[in-house]
Parts: structure tokens; sequence; C-alpha cells
């Protein structure tokens, strides 16, 4: 299996502000080429696209494609089920939406110090392993945002699970927040491959600062900024797939053309990707991806990921003052999205947020920097 993945979650939209509107005709074209390049692995889950990816999943590849021909992975989400009743009717709808039969990998998803207890209380892994037995799961693992003791407790309690799924970029690999290298020598330590989720951070990496993007070109003027990023990650021993959201067909064309044969990177490059880090955390204020994971559970419904690119749009070097960006601000406002200031610090952005960021904090920032007093 080529070690590039299709991940559902950034499909391209009919409308910008409707995370339901998958362009399909758009995403078949998408789909295509990747199966036609060799490529077979694609991802998604049970509420990404606000719950539309697995039903497009029917669309764009079981009625059009054998289902020998590619292999499909999804999830289940602790924040989605409060019995064992709730899990086997996730799971029962989820092969209705896909249509697919089986699952070729399931994961648990976002199995964190908090949602791996929920796991156990609801006897997940034992789940698991009948779905197994059953033939409806051909491969059960989890994908992880935690630290690496939490990692190491769950792959020690459960060493039949077959993978672990981590985010690991090189903005990320000495993080202190998201550990990528540590959590990766864990999963190593226990012999599992790893399956790569957000090798270029949400896009972040596929459009850094100038000062960086620059340092890239000067090495290699052909290579784009997601090739370098996709290149680091896959270079790494006992990746099995690097998952890349794509959202166009340039993006399909552009990570397929160069990772049917990516070499790994040399000791060069990869010190210039450390340079490229010093440029990144320099220049971006807030480093949120915006998988808007924090946006389901809101108390408040503030559109937390919005708010955070305006913030950073203005703190961009020579971005030249406030007073666009803050018009983008209060449009939002105007079509009844709740203010920053809205937050009520129920912490549930922190417990799920991927990148372990203070975003109670940052909306204070951002009602400070944009709000009018």
């Amino acid at each position: 299996m080529k070690k590039l993945g299709f991940g559902l979650m950034r499909l391209p939209l009919l409308d910008g502000a409707d995370a339901k509107s998958i362009d399909i005709e758009t995403a078949k074209q998408m789909v295509d080429m990747f199966l036609d390049r060799g490529f077979t692995y694609f991802d998604t889950a049970w509420m990404y696209h606000n719950f539309m990816s697995e039903p497009a999943v029917k669309e764009l590849l079981i009625s059009r494609h054998p289902r020998e021909s590619f292999t499909l992975a999804t999830k289940l989400h602790a924040d989605f089920f409060d019995s064992k009743e709730e899990i086997e009717e996730i799971f029962n709808s989820q092969l209705e939406k896909t249509g697919a039969g089986y699952f070729d990998y399931y994961l648990l998803h976002d199995s964190n110090n908090v949602y791996y207890e929920k796991y156990k209380e609801y006897g997940c892994f034992e789940w698991l392993k009948a779905k197994k037995e059953a033939g409806l799961i051909k491969h059960a693992g989890f994908s992880f945002h935690d630290t690496p003791d939490v990692l190491d407790r769950i792959l020690t309690e459960h060493p039949e699970m077959e993978f672990v799924q981590l985010q690991i970029n090189y903005l990320d690999w000495e993080s202190q927040g998201v550990q990528s290298r540590r959590c990766y020598e864990v999963a190593r330590a226990h012999d599992k491959p790893v399956i790569i989720m957000e090798p270029v951070k949400g896009g972040l990496l596929a459009m850094p600062p100038d000062e960086a993007a620059r340092l890239m070109k000067e090495k290699h003027p052909d290579w784009s900024s997601a090739e370098w990023a996709l290149k680091f990650a896959a270079g790494l021993d006992g990746v099995m797939v690097v998952l890349s959201g794509m959202s166009s067909l340039e993006q399909v064309d552009d990570n397929t053309s160069f990772m049917s044969d990516a070499e790994p990177l040399n000791e060069e490059e990869k010190e210039i990707l450390f340079s490229v880090v010093d440029i990144i955390n320099k220049d971006v204020a807030i480093l949120c991806t915006g998988c808007s994971y924090c946006t389901d559970g809101c108390a408040a419904q503030i559109p937390i990921p919005s708010y955070f690119a305006l913030y950073n749009a203005d703190h961009k070097p020579g971005a030249g003052g406030k007073s666009s960006m803050q018009r983008y601000y209060y449009k939002t406002i105007s079509t009844d999205k709740p203010a920053a200031s809205a937050c009520v610090e129920c912490g549930q952005c922190e417990l799920i947020c991927p990148q372990h960021l203070p975003v109670i904090k940052y909306l204070k920032e951002v009602a400070e920097y944009f709000e009018e007093k």
C-alpha cells in the first residue's frame, strides 16, 4: 500500500460556511485521480463534515469502485455514546451510511486520558475484538491526542491494538504540547505501525511565512511546502500511511505526484525544516489547525477556528493593522454567531483540542483585540 492516505474531513464545499455542502462532483474527480495513481487508503469518521462524510463515501467510492480496490477507515468517538446499545447503533449506522459492508480499519477516536477511561468502561476493546471475529472489522486500532505516558499505558494494557494514529509533523516534532516525537517513539517501542494525521497541520505548513518558504525554495525550487511536510512524515520508520485532508483536485495532483516514490529527507533538509519551525513559532500567533473539534460541544456555539484565523491574519508580519479583519469579525457576528467574549469557560474546547491549546485564554485575547469597548 502506497503511503499517502486520503483524509475525508476537508472535502471541497459548495458553500464555504456549510460543512455539509460537499461538492460531490469535484470530490469524485479527486477520488478517481487518487485511485488511478495507485493510492488506496481513505479515512473518514462519524462526525466529519457535520456527519456527512460517511454518506459521501457511498457516493464517492462504494457506488463507483469495486470494494476490494480500496481500503476504508472510520472511527467511534466517545462523545457520541452513553451506552453499549448506542455504540452498536452507531456502528450499524456507519455500515448503512457508507454501504461498505465492512471496515478495513476501525479506530477508537481520540483516545486521550479521559476518553480512554470511557472506552474501557463501555467495553469498547472487547467490542472491537467481537467485530473482528465477525468479519466486520479487519484491523483495530486507535487515534491518539495526549501525552507519551498515556500512550504507553494504553498500548501496555491493550497490546491487541494493531496500529496507532498519531499527529506527527515537523512543527510538532519537539512541541511541548503535542510531543510528536516522544509519542512516535512510544508507538515504535511497542512495535506498532503508525498512521500519521495532520502532517501539514491543517494546511498551516502548506502556507508557511514568506521567510520560511524562501528557505525551502532555495534548497528545492521545484518542491511545494506541502511536499516538504509530507516527505518528513513519510520518511519515518514504521509509518504505514500519511493522511492528507485534501480539498481540491490540485492538492490531490500535487500530493500524489511526489508521494508515489518519496525518499526520506536527508539531514540537511531536516535542519532546514527545524529553522522553518523557529520562523513559524515566531510569526503565527495561534497554532490552530481549524479541525473544528472544539465547536461541536461549545456551550456558547462560538466559531472558534474562524476567529483564530482572523486573529492570525492580523498578526502576520506586515499585515497592516486590524481594520479589515475586524470587519470580517463583526460580519461573522452579524450572522447570529456569538462573539469570542460569549465564552462561558466550560473548558470543553480545551479537553478535546488535539493541539492542546489554551483556547479560553486565546478567546479572551481575540475579544480584547477585535471587540469595541
